[in-house]
């Protein structure tokens, strides 16, 4: 019988192996389809739950799509995500564009220790910490002043490319004429 119990401990614990690597297989993938092509980040539930699953629910609704990059800023990031001033087909507003966030409430910060750099996926905020909503940038280059400082919440697996053909902003803010968008979001399992 004590056998049993031995064998049946080890089949349990390599289920539950086998399931935690099915699910880290299973995670969830935003695509963002811009003019030139799709990008696909990597979201990283385990590093900011709130924080994805946040994004994940204004994208499965569609109030990313024709949200305009409206603060671009050459060798450091493209930031988008305003979903209350910075789409094209509702309520757009180049003035305001950077300046609202979603009907969602704001989230506490998931900081962690994955570090910014090509490719990574941040939420913006305002001076609050705890002050991200729905905006969010992407990484062109290395940002270690931004660790430990910024949520991370995924990174670019393919078309960073095209990421990098974002058209870019003037002036230190880095504020975007006629920008580019993000025709449309979508969150699939990989």
């Amino acid at each position: 019988m004590k056998l049993f119990h031995i064998a049946l401990a080890g089949f349990l614990s390599l289920a539950a192996f086998a399931g935690s690597a099915f699910s880290a297989a299973a995670a969830d993938l935003l695509t963002i389809q811009l003019k030139d092509g799709p990008v696909v980040i990597q979201l990283m539930p385990e590093v900011a739950p709130k924080h994805v699953a946040q994004i994940e629910a204004l994208a499965k609704k569609g109030e990313y799509d024709n949200v305009v990059f409206h603060r671009v800023i050459d060798g450091f990031m493209a930031q988008t995500g305003d979903v209350k001033f910075g789409n094209t087909t509702k309520g757009y507003n180049a003035q305001k564009a950077g300046t609202g966030g979603s009907d969602l409430p704001n989230l506490p910060a998931e900081f962690s220790k994955v570090p910014f750099t090509r490719g990574t996926v941040g939420m913006a905020r305002a001076q609050d910490p705890n002050s991200a909503n729905s905006q969010f940038f992407i990484m062109f280059a290395d940002g270690d002043s931004l660790n430990g400082q910024y949520t991370v919440v995924g990174k670019v697996i393919s078309g960073m490319e095209l990421v990098d053909k974002i058209k870019r902003g003037e002036g230190q803010n880095g504020e975007v004429s006629n920008p580019d968008k993000m025709v449309k979001v979508t969150v699939t399992k990989k």
